[in-house]
Protein backbone atom coordinates (compact mmCIF):
# COMPACT_ATOMS: atom_id res chain seq x y z
CA UNK A 1 0.00 0.00 0.00
CA UNK A 2 1.40 3.37 -1.01
CA UNK A 3 1.95 6.07 1.57
CA UNK A 4 1.66 9.66 0.40
CA UNK A 5 3.79 12.03 2.45
CA UNK A 6 2.64 15.64 2.27
CA UNK A 7 3.66 19.08 3.45
CA UNK A 8 3.35 20.93 6.73
CA UNK A 9 4.55 24.15 8.28
CA UNK A 10 8.04 22.59 8.36
CA UNK A 11 8.28 23.24 4.63
CA UNK A 12 8.22 26.93 5.46
CA UNK A 13 10.88 26.88 8.17
CA UNK A 14 14.52 27.78 8.01
CA UNK A 15 17.09 30.55 7.66
CA UNK A 16 18.06 32.64 4.62
CA UNK A 17 21.80 32.96 3.98
CA UNK A 18 22.62 36.54 2.99
CA UNK A 19 26.04 35.80 1.47
CA UNK A 20 26.52 36.75 -2.18
CA UNK A 21 26.44 33.94 -4.79
CA UNK A 22 29.25 33.88 -7.36
CA UNK A 23 27.42 32.54 -10.43
CA UNK A 24 25.34 34.25 -13.10
CA UNK A 25 21.83 34.25 -14.54
CA UNK A 26 21.29 32.99 -18.09
CA UNK A 27 18.56 31.52 -20.22
CA UNK A 28 19.08 27.76 -20.53
CA UNK A 29 16.67 25.47 -22.35
CA UNK A 30 14.17 28.31 -22.59
CA UNK A 31 14.09 28.92 -18.82
CA UNK A 32 15.73 31.59 -16.65
CA UNK A 33 18.54 29.80 -14.85
CA UNK A 34 21.29 30.38 -12.31
CA UNK A 35 24.56 28.90 -13.56
CA UNK A 36 27.64 28.15 -11.46
CA UNK A 37 30.64 26.90 -13.40
CA UNK A 38 33.81 25.10 -12.34
CA UNK A 39 37.18 26.73 -12.72
CA UNK A 40 37.83 25.02 -16.07
CA UNK A 41 34.27 25.80 -17.35
CA UNK A 42 33.84 22.14 -18.28
CA UNK A 43 30.29 20.80 -18.68
CA UNK A 44 31.42 17.16 -18.59
CA UNK A 45 29.83 16.66 -15.18
CA UNK A 46 26.58 18.55 -14.69
CA UNK A 47 24.22 18.77 -11.71
CA UNK A 48 20.73 20.22 -12.07
CA UNK A 49 19.21 21.67 -8.90
CA UNK A 50 15.45 21.23 -8.42
CA UNK A 51 14.34 23.86 -5.98
CA UNK A 52 12.08 23.91 -2.96
CA UNK A 53 8.94 26.05 -2.88
CA UNK A 54 11.05 29.20 -2.45
CA UNK A 55 12.41 28.97 -5.95
CA UNK A 56 15.53 29.55 -7.98
CA UNK A 57 16.50 32.90 -6.44
CA UNK A 58 16.83 31.70 -2.83
CA UNK A 59 20.45 32.57 -1.89
CA UNK A 60 20.91 29.30 0.01
CA UNK A 61 20.34 27.23 -3.14
CA UNK A 62 22.64 29.42 -5.23
CA UNK A 63 25.41 29.28 -2.65
CA UNK A 64 25.16 25.49 -2.57
CA UNK A 65 25.37 25.42 -6.37
CA UNK A 66 28.55 27.50 -6.05
CA UNK A 67 29.97 24.82 -3.76
CA UNK A 68 29.23 22.17 -6.37
CA UNK A 69 30.99 24.30 -8.99
CA UNK A 70 34.07 24.52 -6.77
CA UNK A 71 33.94 20.70 -6.59
CA UNK A 72 34.16 20.49 -10.40
CA UNK A 73 30.52 20.38 -11.52
CA UNK A 74 28.58 22.74 -13.75
CA UNK A 75 25.46 23.54 -11.73
CA UNK A 76 22.13 24.76 -13.09
CA UNK A 77 19.19 26.06 -11.05
CA UNK A 78 16.27 26.46 -13.48
CA UNK A 79 13.19 28.57 -12.79
CA UNK A 80 10.50 25.88 -12.77
CA UNK A 81 7.76 27.82 -10.93
CA UNK A 82 6.97 30.32 -13.71
CA UNK A 83 7.61 33.29 -11.42
CA UNK A 84 5.34 31.92 -8.71
CA UNK A 85 7.76 30.78 -5.99
CA UNK A 86 6.78 31.54 -2.42
CA UNK A 87 8.55 34.52 -0.77
CA UNK A 88 11.38 33.77 1.68
CA UNK A 89 9.56 35.86 4.30
CA UNK A 90 7.51 32.74 5.06
CA UNK A 91 10.66 31.14 6.47
CA UNK A 92 10.57 33.47 9.45
CA UNK A 93 6.86 34.13 9.85
CA UNK A 94 5.37 30.65 9.67
CA UNK A 95 7.63 28.46 11.81
CA UNK A 96 10.84 28.96 13.81
CA UNK A 97 13.74 26.55 14.11
CA UNK A 98 13.52 23.35 16.19
CA UNK A 99 14.30 24.79 19.68
CA UNK A 100 11.60 27.45 19.32
CA UNK A 101 9.22 25.06 17.61
CA UNK A 102 9.39 22.66 20.55
CA UNK A 103 8.25 25.47 22.85
CA UNK A 104 5.11 26.19 20.82
CA UNK A 105 1.72 25.43 22.29
CA UNK A 106 -0.79 23.19 20.53
CA UNK A 107 -2.78 26.30 19.64
CA UNK A 108 0.25 27.98 18.06
CA UNK A 109 1.09 24.86 16.06
CA UNK A 110 -2.52 24.57 14.90
CA UNK A 111 -2.52 28.18 13.75
CA UNK A 112 0.73 27.67 11.82
CA UNK A 113 -0.65 24.55 10.14
CA UNK A 114 -3.81 26.42 9.12
CA UNK A 115 -1.76 29.25 7.64
CA UNK A 116 0.38 26.80 5.71
CA UNK A 117 -2.69 25.04 4.33
CA UNK A 118 -4.13 28.32 3.08
CA UNK A 119 -0.81 29.19 1.42
CA UNK A 120 0.35 25.84 0.09
CA UNK A 121 -2.92 24.29 -1.02
CA UNK A 122 -3.54 26.54 -4.04
CA UNK A 123 0.19 26.65 -4.84
CA UNK A 124 0.51 22.87 -4.96
CA UNK A 125 -2.53 22.59 -7.21
CA UNK A 126 -1.04 25.13 -9.62
CA UNK A 127 2.32 23.35 -9.59
CA UNK A 128 1.03 19.78 -9.62
CA UNK A 129 2.92 16.90 -11.19
CA UNK A 130 1.09 17.12 -14.52
CA UNK A 131 2.31 20.70 -14.90
CA UNK A 132 5.76 20.62 -13.30
CA UNK A 133 7.14 17.28 -14.38
CA UNK A 134 7.11 18.03 -18.14
CA UNK A 135 8.87 21.37 -17.51
CA UNK A 136 11.60 19.65 -15.52
CA UNK A 137 12.06 16.72 -17.90
CA UNK A 138 12.23 19.07 -20.89
CA UNK A 139 14.92 21.10 -19.14
CA UNK A 140 16.94 17.93 -18.50
CA UNK A 141 16.64 17.05 -22.19
CA UNK A 142 17.81 20.53 -23.20
CA UNK A 143 20.82 20.36 -20.86
CA UNK A 144 21.77 17.07 -22.50
CA UNK A 145 22.16 18.99 -25.78
CA UNK A 146 24.68 21.50 -24.39
CA UNK A 147 28.05 20.86 -26.07
CA UNK A 148 30.49 18.97 -23.87
CA UNK A 149 27.79 17.63 -21.54
CA UNK A 150 28.38 13.99 -20.65
CA UNK A 151 27.12 12.86 -17.24
CA UNK A 152 24.10 14.59 -15.71
CA UNK A 153 22.87 14.37 -12.14
CA UNK A 154 19.90 15.97 -10.46
CA UNK A 155 19.59 17.12 -6.85
CA UNK A 156 16.33 18.18 -5.26
CA UNK A 157 15.13 19.66 -1.99
CA UNK A 158 11.68 19.39 -0.36
CA UNK A 159 9.21 19.94 -3.25
CA UNK A 160 12.05 19.51 -5.73
CA UNK A 161 13.25 16.39 -3.92
CA UNK A 162 10.36 14.36 -5.22
CA UNK A 163 10.92 15.60 -8.78
CA UNK A 164 14.58 14.61 -8.52
CA UNK A 165 13.45 11.11 -7.59
CA UNK A 166 10.95 11.06 -10.46
CA UNK A 167 13.70 12.16 -12.86
CA UNK A 168 15.63 9.03 -11.95
CA UNK A 169 12.77 6.73 -12.90
CA UNK A 170 12.36 4.40 -15.85
CA UNK A 171 11.84 5.08 -18.73
CA UNK A 172 13.38 8.61 -18.62
CA UNK A 173 16.62 7.52 -16.97
CA UNK A 174 18.86 4.51 -16.66
CA UNK A 175 19.24 1.41 -18.87
CA UNK A 176 17.07 1.63 -21.99
CA UNK A 177 16.66 5.41 -21.78
CA UNK A 178 18.92 6.23 -24.77
CA UNK A 179 20.89 8.60 -22.51
CA UNK A 180 18.09 11.19 -22.40
CA UNK A 181 17.59 11.33 -18.65
CA UNK A 182 19.95 11.56 -15.68
CA UNK A 183 22.78 9.34 -14.49
CA UNK A 184 22.36 9.79 -10.72
CA UNK A 185 19.98 11.43 -8.25
CA UNK A 186 20.33 12.97 -4.80
CA UNK A 187 17.37 14.17 -2.74
CA UNK A 188 17.41 16.00 0.59
CA UNK A 189 14.26 15.86 2.75
CA UNK A 190 11.86 15.21 -0.16
CA UNK A 191 8.17 15.94 0.40
CA UNK A 192 4.94 14.69 -1.23
CA UNK A 193 6.59 11.34 -1.96
CA UNK A 194 4.58 8.19 -2.46
CA UNK A 195 6.09 5.19 -0.70
CA UNK A 196 6.96 2.75 -2.21
CA UNK A 197 5.76 3.81 -5.69
CA UNK A 198 8.08 6.76 -6.28
CA UNK A 199 11.11 4.71 -5.23
CA UNK A 200 10.23 1.41 -6.92
CA UNK A 201 10.65 2.87 -10.41
CA UNK A 202 14.02 4.57 -9.77
CA UNK A 203 16.50 3.33 -12.35
CA UNK A 204 19.74 5.13 -11.39
CA UNK A 205 21.82 5.52 -8.20
CA UNK A 206 19.81 7.41 -5.56
CA UNK A 207 21.25 9.12 -2.48
CA UNK A 208 19.03 10.50 0.28
CA UNK A 209 19.70 12.92 3.15
CA UNK A 210 16.89 12.84 5.72
CA UNK A 211 16.33 14.42 9.13
CA UNK A 212 15.09 12.38 12.08
CA UNK A 213 12.89 15.28 13.21
CA UNK A 214 11.28 15.77 9.78
CA UNK A 215 7.52 15.90 10.34
CA UNK A 216 6.96 14.95 6.69
CA UNK A 217 8.99 11.74 6.82
CA UNK A 218 8.50 9.94 10.10
CA UNK A 219 10.47 6.98 11.41
CA UNK A 220 8.08 4.50 9.81
CA UNK A 221 8.36 6.27 6.43
CA UNK A 222 12.15 6.23 6.56
CA UNK A 223 12.10 2.52 7.41
CA UNK A 224 9.88 1.81 4.39
CA UNK A 225 12.20 3.79 2.13
CA UNK A 226 15.21 1.88 3.47
CA UNK A 227 13.45 -1.43 2.81
CA UNK A 228 12.56 -0.47 -0.76
CA UNK A 229 16.05 0.78 -1.58
CA UNK A 230 17.73 -2.24 0.01
CA UNK A 231 15.67 -4.52 -2.24
CA UNK A 232 16.78 -2.42 -5.21
CA UNK A 233 20.43 -2.65 -4.18
CA UNK A 234 20.23 -6.43 -4.18
CA UNK A 235 17.79 -6.73 -7.06
CA UNK A 236 15.62 -8.90 -4.83
CA UNK A 237 11.91 -9.66 -5.28
CA UNK A 238 11.95 -8.45 -8.87
CA UNK A 239 13.08 -4.94 -7.92
CA UNK A 240 14.77 -2.75 -10.52
CA UNK A 241 18.40 -2.92 -9.38
CA UNK A 242 20.26 0.30 -8.52
CA UNK A 243 22.67 1.64 -5.94
CA UNK A 244 21.40 3.73 -3.05
CA UNK A 245 22.38 5.47 0.17
CA UNK A 246 20.01 6.61 2.93
CA UNK A 247 21.59 8.80 5.60
CA UNK A 248 19.54 10.13 8.53
CA UNK A 249 20.78 13.24 10.37
CA UNK A 250 20.17 13.51 14.09
CA UNK A 251 17.91 16.31 15.41
CA UNK A 252 17.35 17.76 11.93
CA UNK A 253 14.02 19.08 10.72
CA UNK A 254 12.59 19.35 7.22
CA UNK A 255 14.70 21.69 5.09
CA UNK A 256 17.88 21.26 7.16
CA UNK A 257 20.25 20.60 4.25
CA UNK A 258 19.33 23.85 2.53
CA UNK A 259 17.79 26.15 5.12
CA UNK A 260 19.35 25.04 8.41
CA UNK A 261 20.41 27.45 11.13
CA UNK A 262 24.09 27.97 10.31
CA UNK A 263 24.58 29.88 13.58
CA UNK A 264 23.86 26.62 15.44
CA UNK A 265 26.90 24.35 15.57
CA UNK A 266 24.96 21.08 15.25
CA UNK A 267 22.76 22.37 12.43
CA UNK A 268 25.75 23.81 10.57
CA UNK A 269 27.57 20.48 10.88
CA UNK A 270 24.54 18.63 9.45
CA UNK A 271 24.35 21.08 6.54
CA UNK A 272 28.05 20.65 5.81
CA UNK A 273 27.82 16.86 6.01
CA UNK A 274 24.76 16.74 3.73
CA UNK A 275 26.58 18.97 1.24
CA UNK A 276 29.59 16.64 1.33
CA UNK A 277 27.32 13.60 1.00
CA UNK A 278 25.75 14.97 -2.17
CA UNK A 279 29.04 16.04 -3.74
CA UNK A 280 30.68 12.69 -3.02
CA UNK A 281 27.62 10.89 -4.42
CA UNK A 282 27.92 12.70 -7.73
CA UNK A 283 31.72 12.39 -7.84
CA UNK A 284 31.21 8.64 -7.65
CA UNK A 285 28.34 8.24 -10.09
CA UNK A 286 29.05 11.01 -12.61
CA UNK A 287 32.67 9.93 -13.04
Amino acid sequence: MSTGVGMSSCCLSGVVNNSKPKGMERTVGGLPCYVAEPEDNATTKTVIFLVDIFGWKLPNTRLLADSYARAGFTAYIPEVHDGDSLPPSFLQTVEPQLPEREKQTVLEKTAATAQVGATLGPWLIKHREGVSRPIIENFIAQVRLIPGTDKVGVIGFCWGGRYAILAGQHPLSGPGSDNKGVDAVFAAHPSLVSIPADFDAVNVPLGLALGDKDSLLGEADVLKIREVMEKKRSGGEGARKCESEVKVYEDQVHGFALRGDFSNEKDKKAMDEAEKQGIEWFKKYLA
